[in-house]
């Protein structure tokens, strides 16, 4: 596996024997010190250009620069999910001996947005200057209202759980659990650990760092919720879910004096109560 300064080395190699390159800039994990490292980590790189015309979908370009990619998506020449049509041109590599590279080729300037970032390259000496904000990453304080929204999704979603349980709809009811519900789920225990930290801390993508940040209880309760296709473990994982989410929501309504909907909480809890047990269709039969 070539080391992350051979990699490096081979992009600066490049930009440097190409005159219509005029900078280098590295973003991402590797662009921020507070990042564990280690060898999965992407190389995030944006080549300025005076024309993007000659890298636009030019995989001989790739090829005689970084070698051969195991896999490639090139966004831009996609239809499935379109682009932005910002005018760049990005290469997601990932080659042969493990490294990913993904590249961005634009001739639109820099826009400082407080993301990490790392000059590498700059020809002309007129980069605009890099103002990283130390709490890009950090979980941002929510309002009451955002607050309540959340909860109110949460358990919203939860409704549509039970009914494609109760239905044996399985890939209904592991997307409404695994996305819906879980995305509200990871936004509450994001605002716990933002609100234990003094909103000094990041939770990393979909919650990737929980399990140092998250009390230990808390965190193998999050694990519970991660259901196989056995409906009863799916019910299981829903009413854990509800019961970490109550918890966490407590917690971050007393820290912040907002105020949780508890009858709200109840309301679904009994409704989710009602169709595991087969509750409503007996109602409905003696109806």
């Amino acid at each position: 596996m070539r080391t992350p300064e051979e990699i490096l080395k081979l992009i600066l190699d490049t930009a440097r024997g190409d005159d219509n390159i005029r900078s280098v800039l590295m973003v991402g994990s590797r662009a921020d010190p507070d990042c564990p490292a280690d060898i999965y980590q992407d190389v995030d790189i944006c080549y300025f250009v005076r024309d993007v015309g000659p890298y636009w979908d030019n995989m001989d370009w790739i090829e005689s620069r970084f070698g051969r990619p195991g896999i490639v998506q090139k966004p831009e020449s996609m239809n499935l999910m379109p682009p932005e049509g910002d005018g760049s041109f990005v290469y997601l590599m990932i080659f042969p001996d493990g490294n990913r590279i993904d590249l961005q080729v634009t001739a639109d300037p820099y826009v400082d947005d407080g993301e990490p970032a790392v000059l590498l390259l700059d020809k002309d000496g007129d980069f605009p200057e890099i103002s990283v904000k130390k709490d890009f990453w950090y979980v941002k304080r929510p309002s009451q209202k955002l607050f309540s929204d959340c909860c109110n999704e949460f358990h919203w979603c939860l409704n549509n759980v039970a009914k494609a349980a109760a239905r044996e709809e399985l890939s209904l009811a592991m997307e409404q659990l695994n996305h819906y519900v879980r995305d509200m789920l990871i936004l509450m225990l994001g605002w716990y650990i933002g609100a234990e930290h003094g909103f000094k801390a990041s939770i990393g993508k979909n919650g990737k760092y929980f399990k140092k940040l998250l009390p230990g209880e808390m965190y193998e309760s999050f694990a519970r919720t991660y259901s196989d296709a056995d409906y009863g473990h799916i019910w299981a994982a829903a009413f854990e879910m509800l019961e970490l989410f109550g918890t966490a929501a407590r917690s971050v309504a007393g820290e912040l004096g907002f105020v949780y909907d508890e009858g709200e909480e109840r309301g679904i809890r009994t409704y989710m109560e009602q169709v595991r047990s087969g509750g409503l269709e007996r109602g409905k039969a003696e109806g």
